[in-house]
């Protein structure tokens, strides 16, 4: 038996479901159902959210929907919006951009972070900026890595323009500093692969495999129905050691379950903020709420508002 105790950092969250527990460390939640709370007692915050550091990316995938104009979220007034979510109840935060990886201070926000919140920090990243200098200086400061990997072999490399047996050093590293993931795009030339990625993500020790329907550039639409009925029938045949998973927005048509009540609105569940200091409710939405001196706590309020009045 292994002696050392599990390290526990337990967070409550209180939910139209009821209190939700949250522990950063191990990834557990758990909902206790048969405690009621009041609406004015819900937490405000989001239970995630999303944030593009920067526009900025050393690739140039042709299905990349982030924005190509330059953008940069400010140190300072960035940690100011990570303490006022986790005041109100946001469980975890994911970098994302852009590639974090490239943001100037990445390897201070992660570690401030995790130091001066209580948010699960995680982010995503094409891992080719990844060494074993930048391995240490995450570790201990970063929960989950959610690792991009679109095709394997040649198909990945037409895509992302890298080697793969590069990508695989890569990944061999950024296991060594947190549990990972990967997310896997899925599209006509990429499908063919997910036998074998999702072979490779179990031989690395992969948590989970994300599955993510490529969209139309500048829509919240997925691709071709040929495609999607392709990936049903490959996740029905699934039967790999790494647990399959799914965005909400691409789950349709998928074997899919969900904890929380459907009465809970979007903006409890999940936000984005894009490199511009725009708030959005996913990071598709085209409008959003600019995050100004009132901080993300006043736009999430009138974010909210927008949302509960509907268009105009």
């Amino acid at each position: 038996m292994d002696p050392t105790p599990i390290r526990h950092e337990w967070k409550s969250r209180a939910e139209p479901g009821g209190l939700h527990l949250f522990d950063r460390v191990t990834g557990l939640n758990v909902l206790l159902d048969e405690i009621r709370v009041a609406p004015q007692h819900w937490s405000t915050a989001p239970r995630q959210v999303s944030v593009a550091l920067t526009n900025a990316c050393d690739l140039s995938c042709s299905f990349c929907f982030a924005p190509k104009r330059r953008a940069e979220l400010p140190f300072e007034t960035l940690i100011q919006w990570l303490v006022e979510l986790d005041e109100d109840g946001c469980l975890g935060v994911g970098f994302g951009g852009g590639e974090p990886t490239k943001y100037p201070r990445f390897v201070d926000l992660c570690r401030l972070t995790a130091r001066r919140t209580q948010l699960a920090v995680t982010f995503t990243t094409h891992g080719h900026s990844f060494d074993r200098s930048l391995a240490a200086k995450l570790k201990g400061s970063v929960h989950f890595i959610r690792v991009s990997m679109d095709g394997v072999g040649t198909t990945y490399e037409a895509l992302r323009g890298r080697p793969f047996s590069e990508f695989l050093v890569r990944l061999d590293v950024i296991k060594s500093v947190a549990p990972f993931g990967i997310n896997f795009l899925v599209n006509a030339q990429t499908i063919p692969c997910l036998d074998t990625a999702a072979r490779i993500a179990g031989d690395f020790g992969a948590a989970e495999f994300l599955l993510l329907p490529e969209r139309e550039a500048g829509s919240a639409r997925s691709g071709d129905t040929a495609t999607a009925l392709q990936l049903r029938s490959w996740v029905e045949r699934y039967r790999g050691s790494v647990p399959l998973s799914v965005s909400e927005t691409d789950s349709d048509g998928l074997p899919t379950c969900s904890p929380f009540r459907p009465d809970d609105d979007r903006l409890g569940a999940y936000a984005h903020v894009d490199a511009q200091g725009v708030l959005k409710p996913t990071s598709f939405d085209e409008k959003g709420i600019a995050i100004g001196e009132g901080g993300i706590r006043r736009a999430l309020r009138v974010l909210r508002d927008n949302e509960r009045q509907g268009p105009t």
